[in-house]
């Protein structure tokens, strides 16, 4: 199916690299036109330019409001209008113990996943209200939903995110905007090659870890499995939906685990007292 996002504006925070990245070459694949937001600026520019035409970048660090909404503004300037919000751009941030974390790696991390976010939501509403259409986009997480996934600041800010995304919904709704977050497990990124391996640049161990504990044997996801993800709640084949927290996770968040679950096999019925069988 082409064009599926003919006519429509997008703008993607951390689009440098990453997921950002690969949504921006399907969004762009799919008849958008793109403004892409990152603090890595030379990839940025150069990826921009590979993009052709309907791709600008500016610089955008999350943290400062000032840079979102100039952000934001580009994309109505250059382009007209803003269809699509996709607030990608993110960290690990602080890891360790609870009484170890330091307050200000603890601050600097939510400032840059839920403030950052805030931000988005805050200058792409303003737009899309005005013109009764728009699709709001955040980057949550597996971490964001359940519990030891994650770092203790990234599961705060991404269990937020999700609570943020449905009372924006609520808000945003009657004036025909609609937003929805996406949750992932780990993928096959430079931040979660770095994350593991200590070593963003090495994707194929990655790839190959990440399959070796999937609950899909073999299948690692990757950041075109979250692009993918993306890309349908731009379009409007997801016209319907808002408010909704989207699992990219192979089943992580239901329970499911690499190899064989327990009670895979059949046994006769368990019942009372170590007796068995009808």
């Amino acid at each position: 199916m082409d064009d599926r996002l003919a006519d429509k504006v997008a703008v993607i925070t951390g689009g440098a690299s990453g997921i950002g990245a690969a949504a921006a070459e399907k969004f762009i694949a799919q008849g958008a036109k793109v403004v892409l937001g990152d603090i890595q600026d030379d990839m940025g520019q150069a990826f921009a330019e590979k993009l052709g035409p309907n791709a600008r970048f500016r610089h955008c660090n999350v943290t400062k409001e000032e840079d979102v909404e100039a952000l934001v503004n580009a994309a109505v300037e250059e382009f007209g209008r803003i269809d699509v919000m996709f607030n990608n751009a993110g960290i690990v941030g602080a890891i360790g113990p609870i009484d170890t974390t330091p307050a200000d790696e603890w601050k600097f991390t939510l400032d840059i996943l839920l403030n950052g976010v805030f931000y988005g939501m805050k200058h792409a509403a303003k737009h899309m209200k005005q013109q009764k259409s728009g699709s709001i986009i955040s980057m949550s997480s597996v971490a964001g939903v359940t519990g030891g996934l994650g770092p203790h600041a990234y599961c705060a800010a991404k269990h937020a995110i999700v609570g943020l995304t449905r009372n924006l919904a609520a808000e945003i709704g009657p004036y025909g905007v609609r937003a929805n977050c996406i949750a992932p497990y780990s993928v096959a990124t430079p931040m979660v090659a770095d994350a593991y391996l200590g070593d963003h640049t090495d994707i194929e161990q990655t790839i190959k870890m990440l399959a070796d504990e999937s609950p899909l044997t073999g299948r690692a996801g990757t950041a075109d499995d979250v692009a993918n993800a993306a890309l349908w709640l731009a379009s409007d084949e997801s016209g319907y939906t808002s408010g909704m927290t989207l699992t990219v996770d192979a089943g992580i968040t239901t329970g499911s685990v690499a190899g064989a679950p327990r009670f895979s096999e059949y046994k006769p019925i368990m019942r009372e007292a170590g007796n068995a069988g009808l």
